[in-house]
């Protein structure tokens, strides 16, 4: 008698083969990538304090800030712990320390500038790519601007803020926007962007990561984009982009809410800004030499672990 053939269940979710992920990183390990993440991007913001603006008509062309510092900073480290401390180290070292806080505001342009970092650098799945890397500087300042630019549009229709309009061109917020888009683009995300990190990223790869107890990362292993599955991080990112719309909205409804402005640069001048680039370079040391004590007290409990049972064995031979 023949046997009754029996429906074959398909392989669940959880039978599948897990394909393995990047190393988990130490509390040590993610503070250390957080800091210093935060003092190089804050000692780049303070070097573009310096640089001079060129106004054309109502257009303002500079640089935004050093794109390829951070962008370095996410493709050779975990994005996550580099993209939450880059947009921290302007507030502190070049915001607070130079008078120029916006309060609540401030929370505006560090989601912006977290979602871009943390996109660009999970879209950078091996570090000597010239192609991810240049594809890394335009991805931070393209959500970056594009975010802000939705906030400085939404200000304007809701009322909350007044605009700069060209006489004769009623619909000139759009162009005005438009046209400072694509110069940060061009400028700080490719000019200072992705062509430094091209160049940059792929000689210091290997080379940076040992320093801080760290393995370099490893191109078979990307870092996910989303690890809870895409949906769950657009709606993460809205959410994000969101609350950078309220924060916006609070600072400019409750008359700028929180900001501290003292202005310390116009008082003393640009001789100020080596107080916030000495704070920088002293939390920069204190982290190099926190590492070294790190590595220090593992390389004694490898050691110690290493050479434990040889001498427990050779005291009960004696």
């Amino acid at each position: 008698m023949a046997e009754s053939s029996r429906p074959t269940t398909p392989p669940t979710r959880s039978d599948a083969p897990r394909r393995p992920g990047p190393p988990e990183l130490s509390s040590a390990q993610k503070l250390m990538v957080f800091v210093l993440s935060m003092t190089l991007f804050g000692l780049a913001n303070i070097v573009t304090e310096v640089i001079p603006e060129v106004r054309v008509g109502p257009v303002e062309v500079g640089v935004s800030y050093l794109a390829f510092v951070p962008v370095i900073m996410v493709a050779l480290f975990n994005p996550l712990y580099a993209a939450l401390g880059a947009p921290l180290g302007e507030v502190v070292f070049v915001d607070l320390l130079m008078g120029d806080f916006s309060g609540i505001g401030e929370l505006e342009g560090y989601l912006q500038m977290f979602l871009g970092l943390y996109i660009a650098g999970c879209l950078v799945r091996d570090p000597r790519s010239p192609r991810q890397l240049f594809a890394a500087g335009a991805v931070v300042v393209i959500v970056d601007k594009m975010l802000s630019a939705v906030v400085d549009i939404a200000k304007v229709s809701v009322g909350v803020d007044d605009a700069e309009f060209v006489p004769g061109l009623p619909q000139s917020i759009l162009l005005l926007e438009g046209i400072d888009f694509v110069v940060a683009l061009l400028v700080s995300g490719i000019l200072f962007g992705a062509l430094p990190a091209m160049a940059l990223a792929p000689r210091l790869y290997g080379k940076i990561e040992p320093l801080l107890g760290l393995a370099p990362r490893d191109p078979g292993h990307p870092m996910p984009l989303a690890q809870r599955g895409t949906a769950a991080f657009m709606l993460l990112a809205l959410f994000l982009s969101f609350v950078s719309m309220i924060a916006a909205f609070t600072s400019e409804i409750f008359d700028n809410f929180g900001v501290w402005e003292p202005d310390f640069i116009e008082q003393y001048g640009d001789r100020f800004l080596w107080i916030g680039a000495s704070a920088a370079l002293i939390v920069l040391v204190a982290l190099a030499v926190a590492v070294r004590f790190v590595l220090a007290s593992r390389r004694a409990r490898a050691a110690q672990g290493s050479h434990g049972p040889d001498a427990q064995n050779t005291g009960e031979r004696r």
